[in-house]
């Protein structure tokens, strides 16, 4: 008689809830990673989190919180991941453990499209926005130094603020994720992507450092998701205009 534990039991051994993976995530519209709509979370994250909670045997329970909360929260222990947009740095690897990367992705510049803005160069004397803390910061090095960087707050609001500061011409340029800002783009004719800047980041999911257990089964999970085709056909499904990193 086999008296090992079966994966459920296991998984359930390792996560806050049993049946459950508790996401610290949040509200902002992100398509095409993550948005919800008429109370359902669609995107490509939320996707990639049931294909994982399905193999595992878990309930995905998303619980929005301001984007500066995800990881004290975390550290709570109140939540079992943070699972939103997430580049994974050094700095978030102080708070966290990463699993491997479940999609890369560039950053970029939107500017109003009757902006003269097309390159690096034309930022000069110019007012960017930013989300204070992203990791876009890092981005900006390489911008003309006479660049005027204007952080706003990380709130659930924060896309629309900046749009709408961006819209009323008191900022120049707005640089973040690249997927966010195109469908910025797509959605409103007012404005356009300047360009692109190939950082390919990497993006994962945090895990309350300590719980190696949880991570090992989130690991192996996204592993098989890559080899057998569901990751690149869930990154076609939700990201088509853009090549499949892996």
């Amino acid at each position: 008689m086999n008296n090992s534990p079966s994966v459920q039991t296991v998984v359930d051994a390792i996560t806050i809830e049993p049946g459950q993976l508790r996401i610290a995530t949040s509200n902002i519209e992100a398509r095409p990673m993550s948005f919800v709509d008429g109370g359902e979370r669609l995107g490509y994250e939320p996707a990639v989190a049931r294909a994982v909670c399905d193999r595992l045997g878990l309930e995905p329970v998303w619980c929005p919180m301001p984007l500066q909360r995800f990881y004290p929260e975390l550290s709570k222990g109140d939540y079992d991941v943070v699972w939103f947009n997430q580049a994974i740095t050094q700095e978030r690897r102080a708070w966290a453990d990463f699993t491997r990367p479940y999609g890369r992705f560039d950053t970029a510049v939107l500017v109003r499209e009757d902006s003269s803005i097309f390159e690096r160069s034309d930022l000069s004397q110019r007012r960017v926005g930013i989300l204070a803390g992203s990791p876009n910061h890092q981005v900006t090095e390489i911008f003309p130094p006479d660049v005027e960087i204007h952080p706003f707050d990380c709130s659930d609001h924060v896309p629309q603020t900046m749009l709408a500061a961006l819209r009323q011409g008191e900022i120049d340029a707005i640089v973040e994720d690249e997927l966010v800002l195109m469908a910025a783009e797509a959605q409103d004719h007012a404005f356009r992507v300047a360009f692109q800047i190939p950082t390919q980041r990497p993006f994962g999911v945090g895990v309350l450092p300590g719980n190696r257990e949880l991570l090992d089964a989130l690991n192996d999970t996204l592993n098989g998701l890559l080899t057998d085709g569901t990751l690149a056909k869930l990154w076609g499904q939700w990201i088509p205009y853009k090549p499949y990193p892996f």
